[in-house]
């Protein structure tokens, strides 16, 4: 059974920083193009990174290049979304999901998402 489960989301002030984390069981993402996505409440959901499998090639939508950083660790078979400079249109609820596109698009599996909420 393939589960992805992501953590770290929460309140954070403008310009903050958060870490959200993604585990996976019954899915090996050392083989797959591994992304994350997000869903603003009345908003389409957004491709926002994908990295291939050998993280040769990296993705990450024009919202939030220069301040979201994705990686992973293999030997966890967890993925990492380094989230800084916080804005409020930030706000959403973040999935990574697998596999992805370099057009920031597949995502055929994803977990339940997390939180995330960037507010004064």
């Amino acid at each position: 059974q393939v589960q992805l489960v992501e953590s770290g989301g929460g309140l954070v002030q403008p310009g903050g920083s958060l870490r959200l984390s993604c585990t996976g069981s019954g899915l090996p993402l050392a083989y797959y193009p591994v992304g994350w996505f997000r869903q603003a409440p009345g908003k389409e959901r957004e491709g926002i990174s994908c990295m291939s499998k050998d993280d040769s090639k990296m993705a990450y939508a024009d919202s939030v290049k220069g301040r979201f950083t994705a990686s992973r660790d293999n030997t966890r078979n967890t993925v990492y979304l380094q989230m800084n400079n916080l804005k409020p249109e930030d706000t959403a609820t973040y999935y990574c999901g697998a596999p992805c596109t370099q057009n920031l698009g597949g995502f055929g599996y994803s977990g339940q998402g997390t939180q995330v909420i960037v507010s004064p």
